[in-house]
């Protein structure tokens, strides 16, 4: 593209090529669809690479230049539309020397790979050999000097594709999340049944050696029992089963869920099955015990809301990543850490995840726990204290009395209790611990990056959205105008956007104009010139006191009349609605398992009613990769009461992604616009010191 910035580092001219590799995962689109767009935007070329690895080797009709439009209407697809397919002949170096061959010819010398481990250890390989083959290849005739002189390099930027969250150096894989989704959709269909007859369900989920998708999926379906790998059962696990199970049937619970990982093991290594557990099952207790192997449905179906973000995010780093690398710049993996997505060297997390296999071969259990990374030690942690047969003892005050754990939104919760601390000079009854577990799907509540509920609301939305572009499928050209809910918190809108694809999405902390407006009118017209078909614009439904839904909806119709046709949609309610998330599922157990800890620590310490300090009146909060304790009254500051907003929120810098993704190049070329990488740098970190208190 004329007029627009070259790449970075020694890359100018070259052009980045991306290839999706291995097992496949939801989200996988979302990620090819952000590299290409962000690519394109950034002033370069892309090139798809069909078939994976395969498709390297073989060349020809493989490896084709994106465009655009090319990436449309793809990011609510699960699987991966370029293909995936492992390849023999590129473990060979003869196999490797037709791949170099063939990038070599359309000077692409920037790679993103979308894989596993493997994939991503093979692409090291090759970028390691790549002068040694490019040597060859000219000695052959096969190229040019001077092409090996422009093609001197090559970069790599890996993301990590699985269902499985099996990967070192990233909190989560791109498709765990939408495999979370498909297991709790199974589970709450089999709970209907297995209630109605009194039945023991036995399910089987995915994830090869890595027990991470059985252990969410037990937490967040309150599973009786989990069999894992990391953490294989005592010898006596059938007594330790059969009692429990028989004890929730005795106390008149009328079914039972046991879920068991697919490389579930004992002690000694050798493999538990679905089959022998039931048989556990059915000669003690002599319960009607059915099997469900999930298999493949778990791979299957669109991606979820937080899949489909994730991969905008990954895709667009790992091009920013190309555009800043120099020939001396070691392969790198783009990985999520708390809300961020960053950058970690390839081979050092790819020896970290071998090392978790090692720990595990050598039975060091609790040493492959902690390599899984935080995330997995507190679900495990979480997992053994709620499934214990009877309450801890510290559950309970001296005189047997248990805690009660309340949870609210956003302002009758955090401002009332904001209210009682202030108070509590005056009204002595209100010198009691106190403790916030942010409820709100509109994510607007300082001290915590998110709210229950949040996650719940996004999918619902996006979901709708993919419904409602589907009902225009035997329609020519139109434009969707959707008001989603959120009060005057932009996150719903902002993240909706993202996960739908969505051309624009108007929000009240962005402030836009009459001129703006026109202009996206206008930038619309220039995608349907490209050949799109649907347009999706979001609107918060507080995002401005005159430029309303209807107001943007009939501008639409007027101004593209002659070009689109344009329909409106007010979610309204539907976004409070539906069953909770596997986000908001596991989310909420753990705000309120270390909710609940802390309140009884703070009976202990204060038995006589004796909270005064501000630290005895606390929220709850997840603020990047920690949990934190946070005086209510510290927050206050980080207030705006009169808009029920939090005066920083980390989201406002995915904004310039989701402007950058739903631009097309013949707009920009239009309009003389030189875009830069610098406008998706991330904002300094605030010092979360100041929050309060970290917890584990």
């Amino acid at each position: 593209m004329e007029g627009t910035t070259a790449m970075k580092g020694g890359q100018n001219g070259k052009a980045i090529a991306i290839l999706t590799s291995g097992g496949d995962s939801q989200g996988m689109n979302a990620a090819v669809r952000a590299v290409v767009r962000m690519g394109l935007y950034l002033g370069t070329k892309v090139f798809f690479i069909r078939e994976g690895y395969q498709g390297m080797v073989d060349g020809g009709e493989n490896i084709q230049e994106a465009s655009w439009t090319s990436v449309s209407g793809i990011i609510h697809k699960g699987g991966t539309v370029i293909g995936s397919a492992r390849c023999k002949e590129f473990r060979e170096r003869a196999g490797r020397l037709k791949a170099a061959e063939n990038l070599v010819k359309h000077k692409i010398c920037n790679l993103v790979v979308i894989g596993g481990d493997g994939s991503l250890t093979g692409a090291n390989l090759f970028r390691q050999e790549w002068g040694s083959l490019l040597d060859e290849l000219v000695e052959k005739g096969a190229i040019t000097a001077e092409l090996r002189s422009e093609c001197s390099s090559l970069n790599i930027v890996g993301m990590v594709g699985s269902i499985d969250n099996d990967f070192c150096g990233t909190d989560m894989t791109i498709g765990t999340d939408s495999a979370l989704h498909r297991i709790l959709e199974a589970i709450d269909a089999i709970v209907t049944t297995a209630s109605s007859h009194q039945r023991t369900f036995i399910l089987e989920v995915m994830g090869r050696h890595c027990g991470y998708l059985a252990l969410v999926g037990a937490l967040a379906s309150e599973a009786d029992f989990v069999f894992i790998p990391e953490w294989p059962p005592e010898p006596d696990w059938p007594e330790k089963l059969c009692k429990k199970l028989k004890q929730e049937r005795d106390a008149g619970q009328r079914l039972n869920i046991i879920i068991i990982s697919e490389g579930a093991i004992d002690r000694k290594g050798s493999p538990i099955t679905a089959e022998q557990v039931k048989k556990v099952v059915v000669d003690n207790l002599k319960q009607d015990t059915r099997v469900t192997v999930l298999g493949h449905v778990q791979r299957g179906g669109s991606p979820s809301a937080f899949d489909r973000v994730l991969g905008c995010r990954m895709g667009a780093e790992a091009v920013l990543a190309l555009f800043e690398a120099t020939p001396n710049s070691e392969a790198c993996v783009v990985s999520l850490d708390g809300n961020q997505a960053v950058r970690v060297p390839l081979m050092e997390c790819v020896q970290k995840t071998q090392g978790v296999a090692k720990c595990m071969a050598e039975k060091k259990w609790d040493d492959a726990v902690k390599l899984r990374g935080r995330s997995f030690e507190r679900n495990l942690l979480t997992y053994k204290l709620l499934t214990r047969l009877c309450p801890p003892k510290s559950a309970f005050d001296a005189k047997g009395h248990g805690v009660q754990l309340q949870k609210e939104g956003y302002n009758p919760a955090y401002s009332s209790v904001l209210q009682f601390a202030e108070s509590r000079e005056k009204f002595p009854e209100l010198r009691i611990p106190m403790c916030v577990i942010p409820a709100t799907i509109s994510n607007n509540v300082p001290g915590t990056d998110f709210s229950l509920g949040a996650d719940t609301a996004l999918n619902e939305i996006t979901e709708i959205c993919d419904r409602i572009r589907q009902s225009a499928q035997g329609t020519k050209r139109r434009v969707f105008v959707v008001e989603t809910m959120g009060g005057y918190c932009g996150y719903l809108a902002t993240l909706a956007g993202l996960a739908g694809g969505a051309d624009a999405a108007y929000i009240f902390e962005e402030p836009f104009s009459i001129k703006d407006l026109i202009g996206d009118v206008v930038h619309m017209q220039a995608k349907m010139a490209e050949g799109v078909q649907r347009g999706l614009i979001l609107r918060n439904e507080h995002a401005n006191l005159n430029y309303t839904t209807d107001f943007i909806f009939r501008l639409y119709s007027e101004e593209g009349k002659d070009i689109f046709s344009t329909r409106m949609n007010v979610l309204g309610h539907m976004q409070q609605g539906g069953s909770p998330s596997p986000f908001d599922r596991n989310f909420g157990t753990k705000m309120a398992a270390k909710g609940a800890e802390w309140l009884i620590s703070q009976l202990k310490e204060h038995p006589d009613a004796s909270c005064t300090g501000p630290e005895t009146a606390i929220l709850l909060g997840l603020v990047r990769r920690q949990y934190r304790y946070t005086p209510v009254q510290t927050l206050k500051a980080d207030t705006d009461f009169k808009n029920r907003l939090p005066k920083h929120q980390w989201w406002l810098h995915l904004r310039p992604l989701l402007k950058a993704l739903g631009t097309p190049v013949v707009y920009l070329v239009d309009q003389g616009i030189t875009p830069s990488p610098n406008q998706f740098e991330k904002p300094f970190p605030e010092d979360t010191d100041s929050l309060g208190e970290a917890v584990e």
